[in-house]
């Protein structure tokens, strides 16, 4: 294990760790997740003045969530009220949450409780 000897180290100590990765990766792309919702969301608004404008496929809001960005998918579709109506996103969205949820606590109990 690295121990930091300097201020500036504990920067490349903690990302370079492959917890820190993981930390940086989730709040990256449930940044973006989140983001990308409102871009479509908006799109979606106002389609009628930008009418060349193309809307985000829902397979890339999908694989945006599966990716990591659940979280961001689900406070995207409660702020900006968007894809909210559409089963496949309501029941599909929290379902890819628990499954980012559940898989690594199932690991986690396999690996150090259970063997």
């Amino acid at each position: 294990m690295y121990v930091p000897e300097a201020h500036n180290d504990f920067v490349w100590a903690v990302i370079g760790s492959p917890w820190g990765l993981l930390a940086v990766w989730l709040a990256v792309i449930n940044l973006v997740t989140f983001l990308v919702f409102g871009w479509d969301k908006w799109k979606a608004k106002y389609k009628e003045k930008h009418a060349a404008a193309r809307r985000v496929p829902e397979r890339t809001l999908f694989l945006l969530a599966a990716l990591g960005g659940s979280l961001g998918a689900l406070l995207g579709m409660r702020v900006w009220h968007h894809k909210t109506l559409h089963r496949a996103f309501r029941v599909g969205i929290p379902l890819i949450l628990l499954l980012q949820l559940l898989i690594p606590a199932g690991l986690y109990l396999y690996w150090n409780v259970i063997r």
